[in-house]
């Protein structure tokens, strides 16, 4: 079995624009598919993100002086808004459960495997 991460893209100006008993509904959507990848044992964690106006990005100048930027560093349509850490046999099965996700209707979703950087 091998460990992915789905990074959930949407735009979070339309997101934050949908009335509460719409977004509350779509909560629910999330929370039954959380249910369902933990019933079928593939669900490891899962987490939503902070807006991106209260992101910070880090690297280090030249003279290896840290450098902290306000927000994202990359400009783009959609934001990453959260994520799911699942376990699937290949990439095919992974992309089956991220085709299950409500976060796909509305947005993206990047699947990365995670591997073992020891």
């Amino acid at each position: 079995m091998n460990t992915y991460m789905l990074l959930l893209y949407a735009d979070e100006k339309a997101g934050a624009a949908l009335p509460k008993d719409v977004m509350a509904g779509w909560m629910d959507k999330m929370h039954a598919y959380a249910a369902a990848l933990e019933k079928a044992g593939a669900h490891v964690g899962h987490g939503a993100l902070g807006a991106t106006g209260s992101a910070t990005t880090v690297n280090l100048d030249q003279t290896g002086e840290m450098q902290v930027h306000n927000g994202p560093f990359a400009e783009t349509r959609e934001q990453l808004g959260g994520y799911y850490m699942i376990r699937a046999e290949n990439m095919q099965a992974a992309q089956r459960w991220a085709a299950k996700c409500p976060g796909a209707i509305w947005g993206h979703i990047e699947i990365r495997q995670v591997t073992d950087a020891g």
